[in-house]
């Protein structure tokens, strides 16, 4: 088995979903793995990954407005406010969705479905760059 890993920084086009798949594609190409596995892992609290639809993007328009409303600004409940109003409703985003991903390899390219994209979510309004750590291990 070989392995392959790479940090890459992604920069947030804006608050919401930005789509990556290409950029994951490059690096799994890059590593010359046949069939295997591709494991991402974002290492930020106030932000995450999701794999959802990349052909409509009114599925992400509303993806996003779902998660502004579980997870509103200026909730008067929140404590944890030092680095603005978006910083709490940033880390609850975060937990309903998710800091890794795998995805299996095959033939040489990620195995997503026919709609299916990977996405950086930014749940901040100030868009830092967002460390991703990526790790592929095959034959």
């Amino acid at each position: 088995m070989r392995q392959y890993q790479q940090t890459i920084q992604i920069q947030g086009e804006r608050r919401g979903l930005t789509e990556i798949t290409a950029a994951i594609a490059q690096l799994v190409t890059a590593a010359e793995i046949r069939t295997g596995l591709c494991t991402l892992f974002v290492q930020h609290t106030s932000a995450s990954l999701t794999i959802q639809e990349n052909a409509d993007p009114s599925a992400r328009r509303d993806l996003e407005s779902f998660l502004e409303r579980i997870a509103p600004e200026n909730d008067p409940t929140y404590t944890h406010t030092d680095e603005g109003v978006d910083d709490m409703p940033a880390h609850l985003r975060a937990m309903l969705t998710a800091t890794s991903l795998s995805i299996p390899i095959t033939g040489g390219r990620l195995a997503l479905g026919t709609w299916q994209g990977i996405f950086l979510c930014e749940h901040r309004r100030r868009v830092p760059g967002r460390r991703l750590v990526v790790h592929i291990a095959g034959e």
